[in-house]
């Protein structure tokens, strides 16, 4: 079976920028040896992919605590930090059961 390779389509998209921002980008691309186009499209890129992560963070959290408030299953900070405290010494070591 032949495999199928898909390209990914690019739009061009118009954004508004000042000019005080239009000048450092264009003199960051310089230094950098890029393109200003090359550079916006980076940012953006880094910009999405870190924000996809705090998103997945948080909704991680919220679940955390929604399963708290249904269980009571928690450890305590002490519990935690020696934990930490083990891995940090290199110890391969399980977390610590949750407890009520």
């Amino acid at each position: 079976m032949e495999a199928i390779m898909t390209a990914a389509v690019v739009r061009p998209v118009a954004i508004k920028i000042d000019e005080d921002i239009k000048a450092r980008v264009k003199r960051l691309a310089e230094a950098r040896h890029r393109t200003a186009h090359w550079l916006m499209r980076e940012a953006i890129t880094q910009y999405v992919e870190r924000e996809e992560k705090r998103e997945t963070f948080r909704q991680d959290t919220l679940k955390a605590w929604e399963e708290f408030r249904a269980t009571g299953l928690h450890v305590t900070a002490e519990e935690a930090d020696a934990w930490l405290e083990q891995l940090e010494q290199g110890s391969d070591v399980e977390p610590p059961e949750c407890h009520a």
